[in-house]
Order: C-alpha cells, then sequence, then structure tokens
C-alpha cells in the first residue's frame, strides 16, 4: 500500500499512456489485417503531421533520451554537439532521399527496403541484394532493440524501484501486443502521439536540473566549480563546459554519424516515406521534422552534464561508469511525482516509438523477403506469419536484454553503423545514379558490413590511437567507393533503359 501511495500519479500516468497505446492498436487490427500494402505501409495514406511526427519519434529514441542525454556526464557538454550533427543528416533524409523515395516506392510497388532493392535494381542478382538486406535488417536491429529496452527497464527500476528484468519484459511486451495488432497503422498514430508527448517532455527535463539547483547562475557555477572526478579519476575541474576536454572532437563526431546517419540509411526511418499520402503532406514533413528533432536534441543533448549539479561526489562516482542511469538518478533525486510521471511517460514513449518501428521492420524482413522469396507462400499467410515472427523476435530480444553486450550508446551506434555503412550507398544510387548496378549495390553490402565487424572487434580496441575511430568512418567510405568503383566497372549490368524511365522523374 505504501508503494501505491508513493508512485500513484507516475502509475497511473504512465498506465493511461499505455492504455491509449494499446487501445490505438486494438482499434487499428481490422484495417490493418484486410491486406499486406495496409499492414506494412498502411496503404500510403497517412497525413504529413502524423509522419513528422512519427519519423521525430522514433529517431528520438530512449538511445536519444536516456543513454545520449546520459552520456553527457561523463563527456560534458561538448556532447550536446550530437544534436546538430543528427539534426543535419534529418534535414538530409527529408530534402534528398524522402520526394524521391516516395515516387519510386509508388511506382514500383514496393512495400520493404529489401525489396525496393530487388525491384529497383531488377536483375538475376537482385534476389540476393534482397536476401543479404534482410539479413542485414536482422542482424543489426537486434542489438537496435536491446539498447531501447536496456534504456527502459533502467528507468522504471530507478523511478518505480521495478525490477530490470520486469521493466525490460513491460516494454517490450506491451509494445510488441499493438504492433501486432494493428500493424503500421498502430506504429505511426502511436508514434505521432508518441511524439507530441516526447517534444513536451524533453523541455520539462531540461528545466529539471535548474530548478532543483535554483537557476541558471547556480547551476553553471556549480558546474565550473565541480569536484567530481572522470572515470579515470582525475579531477573533472570545468571540463564540463569545455568543448572537448572530456572527449575528443574525433569520437563525437564518430558517434554522431553512427546514429544521426541512421536516419538517411535505416528502414525504420525510410519505410515512412512509403506511408505518406501526398506532396502537400511531404512539403509539410520536410519542414517541420527537423523542427521537432532539433528543439528536442538542443533540450536532452547535453542534459547529463547539467545533472552534475543535483549528484554528490559519491553519487557522481557511481554515475560516471553507469550514464545509462543519470536520467532515473535525475527524476528520483528531483522527487516531484508529477515531473516523474509525465517523465516517465515521456521515457516510454520514446522507447516505444523506436521499438515499434523496428518490431514490424524485421517482421517483414523475414516473412516477405526472406521466407517468401525462397520459398513463396500464399498472401492471405504473410500477414499471419509475420505477427507470430514479431513475437519470437521480441522473446529472443528480452532475453538479450537481461545480460546486455554493452551500453545504449554503444548498441545502438554499432547498429547504425552497419545500417549507413551497408544500405547508404544502395539507396543513394538507386535513387539518383541511373548507372548504379545490382553488383555494386551487393558489394557495398557486404564490404560495409563486414568492415563494420572487422573495424570494430579486430581493430579499433586492438590498436593504440584506434580507439576513438568509430567503425562508421571506415565502413562507410569503403562501402560508398566500393558501390562506385564496382557499378562503373559493371556498366552491363544496368537495367534497362524502359525500366529507368519508369521510376526516374523527367
Amino acid at each position: 500500500m505504501a508503494y501505491f501511495k508513493a508512485h500513484w500519479i507516475t502509475l497511473l500516468l504512465t498506465t493511461l499512456y499505455v492504455l491509449g497505446c494499446l487501445g490505438i492498436g486494438w482499434y487499428f487490427r481490422r484495417r490493418a489485417s484486410r491486406g499486406v500494402e495496409g499492414y506494412y505501409i498502411a496503404k500510403r495514406e497517412i497525413p504529413g503531421w502524423v509522419i513528422s511526427l512519427a519519423f521525430f519519434s522514433t529517431s528520438a529514441s530512449t538511445n536519444t533520451y536516456i543513454g545520449q542525454a546520459g552520456q553527457a556526464f561523463e563527456y560534458g557538454l561538448s556532447w550536446a554537439w550530437m544534436g546538430f550533427i543528427w539534426t543535419f543528416f534529418c534535414i538530409v533524409s527529408w530534402q534528398l532521399l524522402g520526394p524521391k523515395m516516395r515516387f519510386q516506392t509508388a511506382r514500383l510497388q514496393s512495400f520493404t527496403i529489401p525489396d525496393y532493392f530487388h525491384l529497383r535494381y531488377k536483375s538475376n542478382m537482385a534476389r540476393s541484394i534482397r536476401l543479404m538486406s534482410a539479413a542485414i535488417i536482422l542482424f543489426a536491429t537486434l542489438w537496435y532493440m536491446v539498447g531501447i529496452a536496456k534504456g527502459c527497464a533502467h528507468v522504471l527500476e530507478s523511478v518505480l524501484d521495478i525490477p530490470y528484468a520486469w521493466g525490460a519484459f513491460a516494454i517490450i511486451s506491451i509494445t510488441c501486443a499493438y504492433t501486432i495488432w494493428g500493424g503500421m497503422y498502430s506504429v505511426l498514430w502511436t508514434d505521432a502521439i508518441q511524439g507530441i508527448l516526447m517534444f513536451g517532455v524533453a523541455i520539462i527535463m531540461l528545466m529539471v536540473p535548474f530548478i532543483y539547483v535554483g537557476g541558471v547562475d547556480n547551476l553553471m557555477e556549480s558546474l565550473r566549480n565541480t569536484e567530481h572526478l572522470t572515470a579515470e579519476g582525475t579531477p573533472i575541474g570545468s571540463g564540463l563546459l569545455r568543448f572537448g576536454e572530456l572527449v575528443s572532437f574525433l569520437y563525437i563526431l564518430g558517434i554522431g554519424l553512427a546514429v544521426g546517419m541512421k536516419q538517411i540509411s535505416e528502414p525504420k526511418n525510410l519505410i515512412r516515406f512509403y506511408s505518406i499520402n501526398n506532396e502537400k503532406s511531404m512539403r509539410f514533413a520536410m519542414i517541420w521534422t527537423p523542427v521537432f528533432l532539433g528543439i528536442s536534441l538542443v533540450c536532452v543533448m547535453g542534459l547529463g552534464a547539467l545533472v552534475h549539479g543535483m549528484a554528490t561526489p559519491g553519487e557522481a562516482e557511481y554515475l560516471i561508469r553507469n550514464t545509462d542511469e543519470v536520467i532515473g538518478f535525475m527524476l528520483d533525486k528531483f522527487n516531484n511525482k508529477l515531473v516523474s510521471g509525465l517523465c516517465v511517460a515521456g521515457l516510454f514513449a520514446a522507447g516505444m516509438s523506436s521499438l515499434a518501428s523496428v518490431i514490424i521492420i524485421i517482421g517483414t524482413a523475414f516473412v516477405k523477403d526472406i521466407w517468401h522469396v525462397i520459398r513463396p507462400m500464399p498472401v492471405g499467410r504473410i500477414i499471419p506469419r509475420t505477427k507470430w515472427f514479431m513475437a519470437v523476435y521480441c522473446l529472443l530480444v528480452y532475453l538479450l536484454t537481461l545480460f546486455p553486450l554493452a551500453g545504449i550508446v554503444e548498441l545502438t551506434a554499432f547498429a547504425g553503423a552497419v545500417f549507413a555503412a551497408s544500405f547508404f550507398p544502395a539507396i543513394f544510387g538507386g535513387l539518383y545514379l541511373k548507372w548504379g548496378t545490382d553488383l555494386g549495390a551487393l558489394a557495398s553490402m557486404v564490404v560495409g558490413m563486414l568492415t563494420n565487424i572487422v573495424w570494430r572487434f579486430a581493430l579499433r580496441f586492438e590498436i593504440p590511437g584506434l580507439e576513438e575511430v568509430h567503425e562508421i568512418i571506415p565502413a562507410f567510405l569503403v562501402s560508398l567507393i566500393t558501390y562506385v568503383v564496382v557499378s562503373l566497372g559493371s556498366k552491363g549490368r544496368r537495367p534497362d533503359a524502359a525500366h529507368l524511365s519508369r521510376i526516374f522523374l523527367p
């Protein structure tokens, strides 16, 4: 009874939010099950404002609101530069990729990113590209989902005293349920609501350290004269406020590219372009999506550095080694039930928006782009089998979340690096380069994936001086060069002129 008395506001707000998401999923279950196009891409009939908020909410996930925000506790306000990198790539995504992808995928009747590769590069090798890209999605998404679930579980543990394992189970199972029920309809409409909530929560969370310490001047003075130590045990001094003193710009750039470039390469973001209903909606989303994302990132990316003003030296010593728990600590220390309730609901929204987006992506990748390609099935079985696979995959994610291999930032950055290096050259080439070939696309995917893995596990932490060179930098460059060189060297594999004229604007 004492527990409910202490946490009733947080529990009430979180419960209302969860019930709302489940209700949306249940509401759309019949419409989503009427056909593959409805379940996978919502029949390309979603308004621009919904797509805009959905893109923002799935881009700014638990990785941002918990992992990246907490990382600033170790690296200081320099980490806020990550927000500018992300916003830049959001602009690139909507200006460079969005309109062309909407046009081409509609012309090709593409429902997934792998089948876009298949239909765009049209050849005897296109099937292999589709299978390879679907396998990459299943591999990279696994680590991304573990990072998201890990962050939400830590917040529930800090604020509501819910055991980590139960918190992880709650976030994964609830998101899985409404995604299975309503398909892409429920994903996009819940993402839009989550985006509104996340936008407000970003502003609220930024205010917490200032209110706790007693204003801007007091907080800045506290950060300037902190007695806290770095993870290596040396005094932080004024490093929280000085650019590049606690972390190199090369490392900021690497992580920023790895996560920011997901917006121009990750299927859960690119699939939004499929569902938008018309050109007017596209123009709205092109303008407002970077605004929503940019303002939110300004609020949260440096937040962890400000939490130093709320922590004692003993608390800081623990948090500097456990930055994924910084935001939960901040809310617990502030001890305002209404604020905690709103923020926990917002952090739940951040996690669920991204989880829902990738849950449906992995379902479509396995069933339609691997199983159906290798062994064609009746159309009526595609949606039921997609639902079953999503449930099984979520169970696997839960088991890995109990024993995560790394922190939120590293897990999600690795996944982003894999997507950016493996997919962007093939996507950009498909949209803009008529001379891009199937062999170039396949080679760039293989090289991008292998370079990521080799650099991460065999070079980066084994050779002195390479630790801060994130795998995204060499992997992306090598993959892009591979696409260009192989495509130019295989001119005879270009699709025929009639096919190209059908998918390229006059």
